[in-house]
């Protein structure tokens, strides 16, 4: 009787498995009739009741139930219908089609999927790109942080969502994805390849010198070029510094970068962000000791030196940010920020003047007085003339340089140079 009872079970058991086969195979070419028609909501309706059963289902049914879900939702997508929510519903299913497959060692969709995938990372990034554009940044950190957990491997995304964290004053939420970055030990440091297609115009990247440099010869592109693409680390630490530095963490800041400066010596970048951190703190001992060290590593480093002249212009210094400056149109005399910086620097005396000389009133002192002050600001717009002047030359089509030139010409009364000035913009 025992015997006769086990046969049974066995038989029942072989027959709800074969109910269940017929039944997997039955809703997925259900499924399957539902896209072909179009109707995405029907295909997500049939895909869920046959969940209960796909758990027997066989690796290339299981990867089959995937694939059609994913495309479902990505089908919603493409029309617009609650988009973010359908997105991150695609992305997850091809990704466990991918795992799936994977596991089975039989891969059919997975090509599919994965370029699936990169079309979403792209979407999530343009939409990104798009919020910041509108200063919702909150939004656009989201997408780019969404972009980033998609593919891992392009950890660029991670460093921008930081960012654009920081950017929202989210400053919990960007010192979480700094740490992940820290985690990572990313620099950020690359060598771009570039050069201008012929068809658009547009500078394009290759991932190899040797495909540009074919794709010149070619005759599809020209103008090559290599860019170097400088550390972020330095950027990252002073962020963070500054995160830690708003909640009253002083102590915690400082030990950040220190501790940043010692896994990588040879970053200058961070260098600075110390040196950044102590002139804030108004430890100008320490800061100086910095500048010093930064300074004897790399005497002639252009980017470097302006660099110096940026922290130093923010500190209120300007003598010494004047000298920095100068210092790098010696190194490198095609340094178009560092001369926009100079003019800025003389500049800024302006404001005293103006309010000095709308005060004055009509008395023969006042009189004197005012023709003294209009002299100095013409000898300050004098000043200023040479480098942007030559600002101008570099870069004519700086929408900020003409406008300040043009400015300067103006108060000069030098009409013939500012009207010139104009013309040339209208070609």
């Amino acid at each position: 009787m025992n015997i006769m009872n086990g046969k049974f079970v066995m038989l029942a058991s072989a027959l709800l498995l074969s109910v269940a086969t017929f039944a997997q195979k039955k809703e997925l070419r259900a499924a399957e009739k539902a896209a072909k028609g179009d109707d995405m909501t029907e295909v997500l309706r049939i895909l869920k009741e046959a969940e209960p059963v796909m758990a027997n289902a066989s690796d290339e049914e299981k990867a089959q139930y995937f694939f059609l879900k994913g495309n479902a939702y990505m089908a919603l997508v493409e029309k617009k219908v609650d988009t973010d929510a359908n997105m991150a519903q695609a992305a997850n299913t091809y990704k466990e089609l991918i795992a799936a497959e994977k596991a089975s060692g039989k891969q059919k969709y997975s090509t599919q999927a994965a370029t699936s995938i990169t079309r979403i990372k792209g979407m999530l990034i343009n939409s990104g790109v798009a919020a910041t554009k509108e200063n919702n940044n909150t939004e656009a950190a989201k997408k780019l942080y969404e972009a980033y957990l998609l593919d891992k491997k392009d950890t660029i995304n991670l460093y921008y969502a930081a960012s654009t964290y920081v950017s929202a004053k989210d400053y919990d939420k960007a010192m979480e994805l700094y740490n992940e970055l820290k985690k990572l030990n990313y620099s950020g440091k690359a060598t771009e390849y570039l050069a201008t297609s012929k068809i658009n115009g547009e500078e394009n990247g290759f991932a190899t010198a040797a495909d540009r440099d074919k794709a010149v010869k070619l005759g599809t592109h020209e103008n090559p070029k290599t860019e170097e693409i400088p550390s972020k680390r330095g950027e990252i630490y002073k962020n963070m510094a500054l995160i830690l530095v708003e909640k009253g963490q002083i102590a915690e800041a400082k030990k950040a970068v220190s501790e940043a400066r010692a896994a990588n010596p040879d970053d200058t970048s961070l260098m600075l962000t110390e040196a950044n951190l102590y002139l804030q703190t108004k430890d100008f001992d320490k800061y100086k000791q910095i500048i010093t060290e930064v300074l004897a590593k790399n005497p002639n480093d252009a980017a470097l030196v302006y660099n110096l002249g940026v922290i130093s212009a923010n500190a209120n210094n300007n003598a010494d940010a004047e000298k920095y400056y100068k210092r790098a149109v010696e190194i490198k005399p095609d340094y178009t920020n560092a001369y926009i910086n100079l003019a800025v620097l003389k500049l800024q005396n302006e404001k005293p003047l103006i309010e000095e000389m709308n005060k004055l009133g009509t008395s023969d002192k006042d009189m004197k007085r005012y023709d003294v002050l209009k002299k100095k600001r013409e000898d300050l717009f004098k000043s200023t003339l040479p480098y942007l002047k030559k600002a101008y030359e570099l870069d004519p089509q700086n929408e900020d340089i003409v406008k300040t030139l043009s400015g300067v010409y103006g108060a000069l009364e030098m009409t013939a140079e500012k009207n010139a000035l104009k013309a040339n913009m209208k070609k």
